[in-house]
């Protein structure tokens, strides 16, 4: 069982981690390019609060959610047939706004989500532009993508950051959605199951699947997470596979909906 609490409290945490950089961050610098293509610090702050501001509806108020049926089909049509294209717009509108402004509208969203989704009934699925979802579901996507967006943001400022124990959600999100990737790409879903054996920050071993099974992916846990949410190159991670289907999914995983993503070229 998930213990929602202790999730929202780690995604909350994962926020901050990315305001404190933010905080006295100078205007100009709001301007500075990250190694998303196209995309400013403003951009990756603006894409997290538009995001944060629709799961928060979904789960405070589904009805308004989807208040004018057509006006949703039509949005969620245009997520889906051009998620990227989709995605940009909200961050392009959302990085005119004076930082001081979006920082203080980011740190409201991700607030109000949080304490929305601890009260949220148990059993309840929160209506998205993809499958419905869970409330622990959700907050393990805001956190993928919190702490995805952040690295972006660190590494436009230079600043080094270290691995916690929050990588962990990431990391079963990045196995659980193995299916996805070859769905994305309309390849066939391999049937035998994966073992995957992680090392923790802190030394530990994260493990999913059978022990025995032949097709296994080892290595760091960090690494597996960049990859998952396309942030690094498969031949820049220590990841290890054995068998050809495991090979193949580490250079196809993506731990986030929508069509395939493009990667991050080679270092």
């Amino acid at each position: 069982m998930i213990d929602l609490h202790a999730l929202l409290a780690d995604l909350r945490d994962e926020g901050a981690e990315l305001d404190a950089w933010l905080t006295d961050l100078p205007a100009r610098a709001w301007h500075t390019p990250t190694p998303a293509a196209r995309w400013t610090i403003a951009h990756q702050v603006a894409h997290l609060a538009w995001t944060d501001d629709r799961a928060l509806l979904s789960a405070a108020d589904p009805d308004a959610f989807v208040a004018d049926p057509d006006a949703f089909v039509a949005e969620a049509t245009r997520a889906l047939g051009d998620p990227t294209g989709f995605v940009d717009r909200g961050a392009e509108e959302g990085a005119t706004r004076d930082p001081a402004e979006l920082l203080a509208a980011w740190r409201t969203g991700r607030d109000r989500l949080a304490d929305t989704l601890a009260h949220v009934p148990p059993g309840t699925k929160l209506l998205w532009y993809g499958p419905p979802m869970s409330p622990a579901s959700m907050a393990t996507a805001r956190l993928m993508e919190t702490w995805a967006h952040a690295g972006d943001v660190a590494a436009a400022l230079d600043i080094p950051r270290e691995p916690t124990r929050r990588l962990r959600h990431i990391a079963h999100l990045g196995v659980r959605t193995r299916d996805f990737a070859y769905l994305a790409r309309a390849l066939p879903i391999p049937a035998a199951e994966f073992r995957v054996e992680l090392a923790a920050p802190d030394g530990e071993t994260w493990t999913w699947g059978p022990q025995g099974a032949p097709q296994r992916i080892t290595g760091s846990a960090h690494d597996f997470c960049l990859l998952v949410t396309q942030r690094v190159h498969r031949d820049d991670t220590d990841l290890e596979s054995e068998g050809a289907d495991a090979h193949h999914w580490l250079r196809i995983a993506q731990a986030f909906a929508g069509p395939p993503g493009t990667g991050r070229p080679r270092s």
